[in-house]
């Protein structure tokens, strides 16, 4: 609850408002982790949030995807990112961690062959450790750009789960703005 808000938490926001969306309540604790099932896009989902260190999130998508039989190709991940502007969202087939140690840490039980939904959160202004500056809430004045990349994100979802990776790339990519 105290990360709740927090720059780090974007990834479980999405989550969150794709359960809502979609009537799957997230009401159960699976291989450490917030487990819901349900549909999307007239497919079966597992929607998850992992309950350890960020840096241990592998810890529960590796033994969560081994028990539903989901390969890594069919484990969509998203995630926060601070080398990319705020407002800009990310969908990637695949890749490296980028130095998130929550993403290195998936890729240690998964392999780097998964696709994934990349959340800009911007930089530290200044001197700020970047531990610091994801462990904040987000701002007043940036609530509506939130809102709106977190909109835009559960759209790139659904749309890679309807569509495919490659719908969802050339949909979604891309900076929102504010209304």
């Amino acid at each position: 609850r105290k990360y709740r808000k927090n720059r780090h938490n974007v990834g479980f926001m999405v989550i969150e408002r794709l359960a809502e969306r979609h009537n799957i309540a997230l009401n159960r604790i699976q291989l450490q982790a917030i487990v819901g099932d349900g549909r999307v896009a007239d497919g079966a989902v597992i929607l998850a949030k992992p309950q350890l260190y960020m840096n241990r999130s592998g810890d529960a998508v590796g033994p969560l995807a081994k028990y539903y039989r989901i390969s890594p190709d069919r484990t969509f991940v998203v995630y926060d990112e601070i080398d990319l502007p705020f407002g800009t969202i990310r969908v990637r087939e695949q890749g490296g961690s980028g130095g998130h140690n929550g993403m290195k840490s998936i890729i240690n039980h998964l392999g780097p062959d998964f696709p994934r939904l990349r959340l800009g959160i911007g930089r530290p202004p200044g001197r700020m450790e970047p531990a610091d500056y994801v462990l904040q809430d987000f701002g007043r004045q940036e609530l509506e750009t939130l809102d709106a990349m977190l909109t835009e994100a559960v759209a790139a979802t659904e749309t890679y789960l309807q569509s495919g990776i490659e719908m969802a790339m050339t949909r979604h990519n891309g900076t929102v703005q504010a209304p």
